[in-house]
């Protein structure tokens, strides 16, 4: 007689059917998962249909009444609020330019011979 026996003493019903049959082993778990996309649907549908109210098109009595309340835009009055804004925040300053190059950085259209 061998010392071990080769029937463990405590084995259930479970672990029987799961030896039997290892592939069953999975099948709760692609229960959970099916299970679950079914629940989630009503509140994904529920997300969609919030956002659908939000984006809807406009009627013409309520895009005439955007446009008489729209405040008029001058682009010499925004010139002049950046350029407020900007005179305090920074100063221009020159740079000096490498050798060769000319004031405004434009580069020669010959470069310059070295002298031996």
């Amino acid at each position: 007689m061998p010392p071990f026996s080769s029937n463990p003493l405590n084995e259930t019903g479970y672990s029987r059917l799961f030896r039997r049959y290892p592939g069953l082993f999975g099948v709760p778990f692609v229960l959970l998962i099916v299970g679950a996309s079914y629940g989630m649907q009503q509140f994904t549908q529920t997300r969609y249909d919030l956002h659908s109210q939000k984006v809807t098109a406009m009627s013409k009595e309520q895009e005439l009444g955007l446009q008489k309340n729209r405040k008029q835009f001058d682009i010499r009055e925004e010139y002049f609020k950046l350029s407020s804004t900007a005179a305090e925040d920074w100063e221009p300053k020159r740079i000096q330019r490498p050798k060769g190059v000319p004031e405004w950085g434009v580069p020669p259209e010959e470069p310059p011979q070295k002298k031996p």
